[in-house]
């Protein structure tokens, strides 16, 4: 088993090596292209901080595996893997808007073991470690301790596709009566950080990949909440769920009530 701590600084060291030149190039003239859909966009800047960080880690630890949104893949032998999203939330980071961060995550064995969000903007750094608990700029956080649904804030996320907006929004015709409030940041990765400090009280997104929530599914559990798909088990992607244990089986209803192709 390697040193977690060890794991978790390196991952923050890779964090904020890129982040200041990010803050530096949001919202500027960038070469910019799309993939899924004309929403679903990538920059040269994205390809930047990827190649940076998986260079950052390999160099670090070669016999690690490493993932990246964009496309950078290392086979490893160490047990270790690397899941990177190099700038979680493009169109907020595109339009300088706050939103988007810098996600690397890390299993070991095929365990959530290791996740960093740092937040170029606020200058928030979200680390945490298996068995470590969570911190938020060195301090512990923990979820809500919120239990009543109807006075809960909830992030959400769209997909990229028109049709799956559709459906996500008239989803939210049923879900918005049934809660205080829903949140749209347009980062995953943030909105996972969020609900480990209590920021929003839950989150639920369709159509994540692993880079999206590997860094924040580890932060959300080490605050003490959950992270799950539509069944309470381990989330895949294709639907994942956020939330203390107070809230969750509520929402899990509710999301179940209103058919989980709209949510």
């Amino acid at each position: 088993m390697p040193n977690l701590l060890s794991l978790r600084d390196l991952a923050l060291r890779t964090a904020r090596s890129v982040a200041p030149e990010l803050a530096r190039w949001a919202g500027g003239s960038l070469d910019s292209a799309t993939k899924s859909s004309v929403t679903d966009l990538v920059t040269d800047a994205d390809l930047w901080s990827e190649k940076q960080i998986a260079e950052m880690l390999h160099g670090a630890r070669p016999d690690d595996a490493i993932q990246c949104e964009e496309g950078t893949t290392v086979s490893g032998t160490s047990g270790v893997r690397w899941v990177v999203d190099p700038i979680d939330g493009t169109t907020n980071f595109v339009y300088g808007h706050p939103g988007y961060s810098v996600s690397i995550g890390a299993e070991v064995d095929g365990e959530p073991a290791i996740g960093v969000i740092l937040d170029p903007v606020l200058g928030d750094e979200f680390v945490a470690a298996l068995g470590h608990g969570a911190t938020r700029n060195g301090t512990s956080i923990r979820v809500s301790n919120s239990t009543i649904l109807s006075e809960a804030l909830v992030a959400t996320g769209f997909g990229y596709q028109p049709d799956r907006r559709h459906r996500q929004a008239e989803g939210l015709v049923e879900i918005l009566p049934r809660v205080r409030d829903i949140r749209r940041m347009g980062g995953a990765a943030l909105d996972l950080a969020s609900v480990a400090c209590g920021r929003v009280d839950a989150f639920f997104e369709r159509g994540l990949a692993p880079w999206d929530i590997a860094a924040g599914t580890v932060i959300v559990r080490e605050a003490g909440g959950r992270v799950c798909d539509l069944s309470g088990n381990s989330p895949t992607g294709d639907f994942v769920v956020a939330a203390p244990e107070g809230l969750l089986s509520e929402l899990l209803s509710l999301l179940h009530s209103v058919d989980a192709d709209r949510a």
